[in-house]
């Protein structure tokens, strides 16, 4: 059972590059890929805050570094990508939110918003897209969407269309990158407490979201690493493209 297990799910040899690792959803899906065998690399701006991320990956067994880049530009990105070398595995996880009623919402609070969501993804799906068909090896590229790129959620609007695009991105590159043996793929988490939507979960809004979601309670982020280890192995997920995975404890199985 155990060997059956490894094979299938084993990331040994992998190379995963984690953009917006050190949040705390995307470190949680690190370490997971970390625990699997891959060498993770996370990529943001915070050095402090990537270095606590490592320590709780180094300390599963894990090996795992840093690089700082500012993602919604594609340059950084490019340099991340030549410092890396050969990346097997990509996930664009880099978010921003803000919880602006509609009609408030400022050009520079949108503009924001969509650089970090949705032009982030973009960049980072071309740079390390490109080099994954110039290698000729395949590869793995993981976008994180929300439960608000499928279900009309309020006070979240511009973050919400970011996440549709992104959504919309990945069908289209995995239809696009298939014969290139590159697997393009979304993980949908539901509602996780994380630094960019605790502003968000007032007392009435948390009890709203928990009345919809069967389960009735939030997601750990712990629980993100069997899926993004299921949709990243190459043996597990071979025939997983173009997939949308929602981890939201039933809450878009319900009716509104």
């Amino acid at each position: 059972m155990a060997s059956f297990v490894e094979e299938q799910f084993s990331l040994a040899g992998e190379t995963a590059v984690v953009v917006g690792g050190t949040g705390e959803l995307c470190s949680a899906m690190a370490q997971g890929f970390a625990q699997a065998g891959a060498k993770v690399v996370l990529v943001g701006r915070d050095a402090a805050k990537a270095e606590k991320r490592l320590e709780a990956i180094r300390a599963a067994g894990g090996e795992g570094s840093f690089l700082a880049a500012d993602v919604t530009k594609k340059a950084e990105l490019e340099r991340v990508a030549a410092e890396v070398g050969r990346a097997t595995i990509v996930v664009n996880g880099a978010g921003a939110n803000s919880p602006t009623p509609f009609l408030d919402i400022s050009d520079e609070e949108m503009q924001r918003i969509l650089d970090v969501n949705y032009k982030s993804v973009v960049f980072g799906c071309q740079v390390f897209g490109r080099r994954m068909i110039e290698q000729k090896q395949g590869g793995v590229i993981l976008n994180i969407t929300s439960m608000s790129a499928i279900r009309p959620l309020s006070r979240v609007f511009t973050y919400s269309a970011t996440k549709a695009a992104v959504l919309n991105l990945t069908m289209n590159l995995a239809r696009e990158w298939a014969p290139q043996g590159i697997r393009v793929n979304a993980l949908s988490p539901g509602f996780f407490p994380a630094e960019q939507n605790r502003k968000i979960l007032q007392p009435e809004r948390v009890a709203k979201i928990l009345a919809h979601t069967p389960m009735n309670r939030f997601g750990e982020a712990g629980e993100l690493m069997g899926p993004a280890v299921f949709l990243c192995a190459r043996k597990a997920g071979s025939f997983v493209t173009g997939c949308h995975l929602t981890v939201d404890g039933g809450f878009s199985s319900m009716e509104f």
